[in-house]
């Protein structure tokens, strides 16, 4: 496995074997391309029940969807997110998804532990973000997130 330059990620999008839609041609730096936060989030219910985490376990039933331009998240707090590129890989490339440093600098992790894009995704990428640290924070819909 390899990480791909800024050329051959340019390559790989005119063959067809990386679409990403919208696409930006300024999104792409020297080994990634950057995604943007969409304004659909969804919160997590506060629930007095246990929720069973097993091969069924469905988000969806614990979870709110909002659309919003701006939602705050608050310090200790997790929200799901969604890119609003959809990324279409062939079945020979994987992507990985990594948070900004800038914003973990303010204690916001991009995502908990799902980074990985499996080859011959074609999906929205779903963020699960978290405020680690001590103060509250807006996130934006349109800020390049990872």
């Amino acid at each position: 496995m390899s990480i791909l330059t800024r050329n051959e990620i340019i390559k790989e999008i005119k063959n067809k074997n990386i679409i990403i839609e919208p696409f930006d041609p300024e999104t792409i730096g020297p080994a990634s391309v950057d995604l943007t936060l969409d304004n659909k989030f969804r919160i997590y219910k506060q629930f007095q029940e246990i929720h069973d985490v097993n091969d069924n376990a469905d988000y969806k039933k614990i979870t709110e969807l909002i659309e919003t331009d701006s939602i705050i998240i608050k310090p200790q707090e997790t929200l799901l997110g969604i890119t609003k590129e959809k990324v279409i890989l062939a079945p020979n490339i994987c992507g990985w998804l990594e948070g900004r440093s800038r914003f973990a600098r303010l204690g916001l992790m991009v995502h908990i532990s799902a980074s990985f894009m499996q080859p011959g995704i074609s999906n929205q990428q779903v963020l699960e973000i978290s405020n680690v640290g001590n103060v509250l924070l807006r996130l934006h819909a349109g800020t390049k997130i990872c």
